[in-house]
């Protein structure tokens, strides 16, 4: 499924005139109600959202929950409202913009291209995934170690995934981009307080934040899912093979293993942190001591674990990693 506007409206005559105008202009997806939307958008995030918002009572709730998420604050959000419902008390609302049902037929075109230039100036999305990229991850971090509250910080990247994208092509190695990022949110959101974040810096480099006490159950889920649905990406040859052959970073053909996923954790309980730059070095170092082991496995500055496939059973062993004493 690719990134949509999602209309949200029990009007038949309001959507109709929505779906018209904007045929052909981005993929659209309706729900009758808000409460509908949620398997579809920690999935995909949408484009922009166009709310009904008056329709029903628990829409402005559920609407003022979503934007509050720091996974979809950059998502823009137009409300549909009625002459009688202006005007607003709009600080109740967390809406980007508005238009009158009267009016949609003459602005909603304006009004959507409008508010989605509007979000891709002010918030940094990665156009592959659509997840939060550098400078929303940076704000997460630092936000979170002014407000003193622990919170783990996990960051991933995969293993061979070069390899691939030279044997199959850019095409099936966005593919494994994609579903890399829906498998990170899926898993996050479905295990996470609502705070939680979820980030893309950048090719195949990911970020994620969940409270400390979930952060290594929700790393556990993530490689078990992974490495059950990479082998779908190979061809048949390949995928009885169990590798591939491709050429290093030197051109000489060489055997790779699958795409796995490494990840380093930073649990920064009782650890005084000023800088985002702190965790993110540390996080840093921790993948890489993670990848001292072939296959999915995560390493913490608490301990490790290594993905049952490769291991032929869980285990945790000590990362060894202490974090450096705090300058005086």
């Amino acid at each position: 499924m690719s990134s949509s506007i999602l209309i949200i409206s029990g009007s038949t005559s309001t959507v109709t005139i929505l779906k018209k105008n904007l045929a052909g202009m981005e993929n659209v997806t309706v729900f009758h109600h808000f409460s509908d939307t949620f398997d579809t958008i920690y999935t995909e995030i949408p484009l922009m959202m166009i709310v009904d918002v008056f329709e029903e009572r628990e829409t402005v709730p559920l609407l003022n929950a979503f934007k509050e998420d720091p996974l979809f604050t950059g998502v823009p959000v137009l409300v549909i409202v009625d002459d009688i419902h202006i005007p607003v008390n709009w600080e109740t609302i967390h809406a980007d913009d508005y238009i009158r049902r009267q009016l949609i037929e003459a602005d909603i075109v304006m009004k959507v291209q409008l508010g989605m230039l509007r979000a891709h100036r002010i918030v940094e999305v990665n156009p592959l995934t659509r997840l939060p990229g550098n400078i929303a991850i940076t704000r997460q971090i630092q936000n979170r170690i002014d407000s003193r509250k622990p919170f783990s910080m996990a960051y991933a990247d995969l293993d061979n995934f070069k390899p691939f994208n030279d044997k199959y092509g850019f095409t099936r190695g966005d593919d494994v981009l994609k579903i890399t990022g829906r498998l990170i949110l899926n898993i996050v959101k479905g295990k996470s307080a609502p705070d939680s974040f979820v980030g893309h810096i950048g090719g195949d480099d990911f970020v994620f934040i969940t409270d400390p006490s979930n952060m290594e159950d929700v790393c556990r889920d993530l490689i078990d899912a992974f490495d059950h649905i990479i082998p779908t990406f190979y061809d048949p040859t390949d995928r009885e093979s169990g590798f591939i052959q491709s050429h290093d970073r030197e051109g000489h053909v060489k055997t790779f293993p699958f795409v796995s996923i490494t990840i380093g954790i930073v649990n920064t309980t009782g650890i005084p942190f000023s800088h985002y730059g702190e965790v993110t070095e540390i996080a840093s170092e921790m993948k890489q001591y993670a990848k001292r082991t072939s296959g999915s496995c995560y390493s913490t500055n608490r301990r490790s674990y290594h993905s049952q496939k490769e291991t032929g059973n869980r285990q945790t062993c000590e990362a060894g990693f202490r974090r450096r004493p705090a300058s005086a």
